[in-house]
């Protein structure tokens, strides 16, 4: 009799390839469900937004049916200040005129001095009051901000004094200036009138 052949069975050995393509293949599988996820996030947000945008609307529609915006104050005037100048400081300002505040805290006070010193510098005659009212602002801004904090952060600064004191020279020379040519003009026009007069009686 013959013994049945043993059939061989080659060991195969698992491929690298195989095992790198597998592992990219499962890296890619993932990063697509995960920028799927990303974009329904995506969308699913912007349906809120859109939502509750139109909530929204239909709330002022509702409200403006009813007559709720009607007569408020300010209606058909121009807003306040939106052509002028910009002023850091207008907020401040508007506090102190809406409430009706008397003393403020040091670093508002501070700030409000600081923009209102040229100011109040031009109304001061001579070179040693406006060094001296710079000096005494300066002192109370070093005061301040060694003292114990009050109110809001100071960010204040000291003025330096002599380009201060050069800013007041040079508007004093301006008001000078201009004061000479209302001057002149006024002084020309009385001319003519005289003139003008003795010609009409001769």
């Amino acid at each position: 009799m013959t013994e049945p052949e043993e059939q061989q069975v080659d060991d195969v050995e698992p491929s690298a390839d195989g095992d790198a393509h597998g592992a990219d293949d499962a890296a890619s599988e993932k990063q697509t469900g995960a920028g799927e996820s990303r974009a329904a996030g995506r969308a699913a947000a912007a349906a809120r937004a859109q939502m509750q945008a139109s909530w929204v609307d239909q709330q002022i529609r509702v409200a403006m049916a009813r007559g709720e915006f009607d007569d408020l104050p300010g209606a058909g005037r121009p807003i306040e200040g939106l052509g002028g100048d910009h002023d850091p400081d207008w907020w401040l300002k508007k506090l102190i005129e809406r409430e009706r505040v008397a003393v403020l805290p040091a670093s508002l006070q501070l700030r409000k001095d600081d923009a209102e010193l040229d100011a109040r510098l031009d109304t001061l005659g001579s070179p040693a009051e406006a060094r001296a009212a710079i000096e005494d602002f300066n002192e109370r801004v070093i005061r301040a901000r060694y003292g114990v904090p009050e109110g809001p952060p100071l960010i204040t600064m000291p003025r330096d004094v002599e380009s201060t004191l050069a800013g007041w020279y040079e508007r004093r020379a301006a008001r000078v200036a201009a004061r000479a040519v209302a001057g002149e003009v006024a002084t020309t026009r009385s001319r003519r009138r005289r003139w003008w007069r003795r010609r009409r009686s001769d």
